[in-house]
């Protein structure tokens, strides 16, 4: 019998579903989009079924999205979470239901690709009794709450065997296919979360309760729209926020290898600090990584900022403040301010304002860039002639609570880098290197203490001298029941960092204690590095299990080289290679007459390295103009370059002019862009999606603009700095945003991304397979950089493909054959190439070759302290937090400035 229903006549819940369901032993549904159906069905009258209850819907994932469970899991959580399932009102009860159902096993829910069968319209079920007789339905359906509540419906139920039998098939068919997934765990404990969710109504409410990270986190989007957070994000936040609550505050080296979210830990201990306190934030970055920071805070933590651009503060909305001079600069309009390390660099007057504020948190990127000047394996005891950064960071350290220092390379050659870090830290701090009269901050004592945590010196007596070392800073109670005992014995507070008793009026039971602590490597356990660096590498977070959930904390990502070997160097022929000789004539006629940095010395053959086309453009501009070769030192980022060769002589003007010629005239194809073409094609790259480098815009323009005529139906997105970026599509360009571009990699309309490192860094690219590096950059971080785009967490793959290009005799080819033996070792003792490996090429180029040689062999052959600082990572529920602070409150308290 066919019976028709119409929601105009009678809502379809209260005319069927209520009346059919009960006295159910079955109910088979086929649904539409599956956060919006698990939703709806949630509020049928299904208690009453007896039996189990299996719903088929479908989603926005991709056949890509569910070849693995990882994947799978990823992506149901993101298509959850876009749904935006917290922003329903009135919902409560319904979660409560849905969470029981579940948890039950009563209620069973897959999901199929939309790309399986296309967007499931079909509204349709079975339904069985106690009795045995069943009854099926077909009709309408709307994928959207308002749909259900207003949208016209219809729905033809009809219980003949045929009619019930057609529907099991097609429900049999969906729910068995290979491509259906479950929902994840994640989901279902969104569901009983949301199903106790509290919202704190103002900040003030949440400073008043348990001040937690998760109630701010939990619904952030980094959570909501992204993956979340790993657990060693969460234990660096969680610990960092704790210390800042204390009354010495948060002092912490964060030097996580690259990859494993240095930014996103930052910027959320920075934003719970920011709402806990009253007083600014000041975050310090290269110059190219502001607006990174700005957009990644914006997208990811809902957190506005102002950025200083050099002139004036501009907000997350492109907003330029108006001011009266650089004194303004105090004056930022967010309570998160962002400046460039090249103020402090330059000594610019606007970084003597800035020290004139109080901080709550002051933050530094890339701080191995404060450094002193006169490293070397002899000079531990030496005055640490900073430079300007180093000193400014300094001073600023006594005029904040907490400082965060990240770092992939807190050690570049040699050990007392990183006690460079500590000192920073430790201005008007106890915590971090003791008191004043602390062994760990007397330079005349540095190498002793470096030895002493390194393991080079080994001491189990327990002298007076030793005593000074242990008891000042004396380890925190969190150490260990023997520190615990003792400083309640002492009376000691947790802000108290010297022990005030010299060795003779310790009791012999401490005595006793602190010589079985000697014996067991005391120095190598419990010192101020330890506690003050929190280091992890990628391949520690592989290979260490989670208790919790028995895998490990990091998924791991196999990196695949190609073009390492020296026969898969590129031939230079012809009219190229003579060129290239040119230009090397050209700068080492150069680097006779200039003192300068090596900088402008090696620019033309850094360009010409990359690709033909970056040479001629360099060698045209600065043949026409010597002076306008000042436009390319932004290359140089925070450095200011001073150019002290004001003219070319005859016969450097004579090597340029044929250098220029022999390129202009010829028109051969630069082989590096038939290896990129035969990568694509015959190594099948282009399926994995790819993202090709350049160091330079020349290249990758030039690159993008042809690979669009080679591959005609192909949009190539060219992803650079400025206003530059768009996609080429059969030869023709568009000029588009960057969100534009990372949002069509992220959903897989583009597969071949051409960037240059304006690219590398904070760009996530998992949804990429694979890399070609067009060039090497001198700066070795910057190679390191680019690999972090799609060897991070969140990538799809579970193996990186890397094609890296050099011409055959370069500059490249030859500091490559140079380094090539100690790359490995080099990586594995640093974690990342260290920046000071720069000289090596600029030296190799200028003629150099002993210097070069002499850097190399300056690198240790162990790293000075090992592995001792994988650490920082345990289990942190912040998922399940069901009390949130209310996000228009949040953005309030962050969108005022600084007073």
């Amino acid at each position: 019998m066919i019976n028709r229903y119409s929601s105009r006549r009678k809502g379809l819940s209260q005319s069927f579903f209520n009346d059919k369901l009960i006295h159910a032993v079955q109910y088979d549904r086929i649904a539409g989009y599956f956060t919006s159906s698990i939703f709806e069905i949630a509020g049928e009258a299904i208690e009453a079924i007896n039996g189990h209850i299996r719903v088929i819907c479908n989603s926005s994932l991709d056949a890509q999205d569910v070849q693995t469970a990882y994947m799978a899991k990823n992506a149901l959580r993101k298509a959850w979470c876009d749904f935006k399932p917290e922003e329903i009102e009135g919902s409560g009860k319904r979660f409560v239901r849905l969470y029981e159902l579940l948890t039950s096993g009563k209620l069973k829910v897959k999901v199929l690709p939309d790309e399986a069968f296309g967007l499931i319209h079909g509204k349709a079920g079975i339904i069985t009794y106690e009795n045995g007789d069943k009854t099926s339905f077909l009709g309408s359906v709307n994928e959207s709450l308002s749909g259900w509540q207003l949208n016209y419906e219809l729905l033809w139920e009809d219980d003949s065997p045929n009619a019930v039998d057609w529907v099991q098939e097609e429900f049999d068919a969906l729910w068995g296919d290979y491509r259906a997934v479950e929902l994840s765990d994640f989901i279902i404990q969104d569901i009983k979360r949301l199903s106790e969710r509290t919202v704190l109504d103002s900040v003030e409410e949440w400073r008043e309760s348990e001040t937690d990270a998760p109630s701010v986190a939990v619904e952030s989007p980094v959570y909501r729209e992204s993956f979340g957070l790993w657990e060693h994000q969460k234990y660096f936040i969680d610990r960092a926020f704790r210390d800042h609550k204390k009354s010495f505050g948060a002092r912490y080296v964060l030097a996580d290898q690259v990859g494993l979210g240095k930014t996103i830990q930052l910027a959320m201990s920075a934003q719970l600090m920011a709402l806990y306190g009253e007083k600014p934030i000041l975050i310090i970055v290269p110059k190219t990584l502001m607006w990174q920071w700005q957009d990644e805070m914006n997208a990811l933590l809902d957190m506005p900022s102002a950025v200083w651009n050099g002139k004036v503060w501009v907000d997350e909305n492109g907003i330029e403040y108006p001011n009266r001079g650089v004194q303004d600069i105090r004056k930022c309009p967010r309570r998160v301010g962002i400046c460039s390390q090249g103020i402090m660099t330059s000594k610019s007057p606007a970084s003597e304002f800035l020290v004139q504020n109080e901080y709550e948190c002051v933050v530094v990127d890339e701080a191995h860039r404060a450094r002193r000047k006169n490293l070397g394996k002899n000079k531990m005891s030496q005055s640490p002639e900073p430079n300007n950064l180093y000193h400014f960071l300094l001073d600023i350290s006594k005029k904040t609570k907490s400082m965060l220092l990240a770092t992939a390379t807190p050690v570049q050659l040699y050990p007392i880098e990183l006690w460079d870090l500590m000192n920073i830290l430790s201005q008007n701090n106890d915590s971090v290197l003791g008191s004043l009269s602390s062994n760990w901050r007397k330079r005349q004592r540095l190498a002793k203490g470096l030895d002493l945590i390194m393991g080079k010196k080994t001491t189990t007596l327990l002298s007076p001298d030793n005593w000074d070392w242990i008891r000042n800073p004396f380890p925190p109670a969190s150490e260990g029941s023997p520190f615990n005992a003792m400083r309640l014995k002492a009376s000691m507070k947790e802000d108290d960092f010297v022990y005030n008793k010299l060795l003779g009026d310790l009791q012999p039971s401490d005595q006793k204690r602190l010589e079985d602590l000697l014996k067991d490597n005391f120095f190598q356990q419990h010192n101020p590095y330890i506690r003050h660096v929190i280091r992890r590498e990628r391949s520690y977070l592989e290979n260490t299990i989670d208790q919790e959930t028995n895998e490990p904390y990091l998924k791991k990502i196999e990196v695949v080289l190609y073009g390492e070997e020296d026969d898969e160097a590129l031939d230079l022929t012809g009219y190229m290679k003579q060129a290239y000789e040119y230009a090397e004539q050209f700068c080492e006629e150069l680097g006779k007459r200039s003192k300068s940095s090596g900088f402008l010395k090696s620019l033309l053959l850094k360009r010409v390295g990359s690709s033909m086309v970056a040479g001629k453009t360099t060698g045209y501009k600065m043949l026409r103009d010597w002076n306008a070769s000042n436009d390319y030192f932004e290359e140089s980022e925070d450095e200011v370059q001073e150019k002290d060769i004001r003219d070319l002589t005859p016969k450097e003007t004579q090597l340029l002019e044929r250098f220029v010629s022999l390129l202009e005239t010829n028109e051969t194809t630069d082989p590096k862009y038939f290896r990129t073409v035969e990568v694509l094609k015959d190594m099948d790259w282009i399926q994995r999606g790819v993202i090709i480098f350049s160091q330079y815009f020349d290249t990758a323009n030039w690159v993008a603009e042809n690979l669009s005529k080679d591959f005609p139906s192909e949009p190539i997105g060219l992803y650079t700095g400025g206003d530059k970026s768009g996609f080429y599509l059969d030869g023709s360009f568009t000029k588009k945003e960057k969100e534009y571009l990372k949002s069509m990699v992220q959903k897989g309309d583009y597969r071949i991304l051409v960037g240059t490192d304006s690219a590398s860094e904070g760009l996530n690219l998992q949804k990429l397979g694979a890399l070609i590096n067009l060039d090497l950059p001198w700066n070795p971080t910057k190679l390191e950089q680019r690999k972090g785009r799609i060897q991070r967490i969140g990538q799809v793959n579970d193996q990186v493909l890397i094609y890296s290009m050099r011409y055959k005799d370069s500059i490249e080819d030859r500091v490559h054959k140079i380094l090539s033996k100690r790359l490995e070792n080099i990586y594995g003792l640093f974690g990342q190439i260290p920046d000071v490996l720069e000289e090596v090429w600029i030296n190799v180029a200028i003629a150099k070759q002993e210097e070069a040689m002499k850097i190399i062999d300056e690198i240790p052959k162990k790293h000075p302290f090992e592995k001792r600082y994988n650490m920082g990572i345990q289990h942190i529920d912040w998922e399940s937090c069901s009390r949130v602070l209310n996000k228009k409150e949040k953005r309030k308290v962050l969108e005022k400035g600084w007073s």
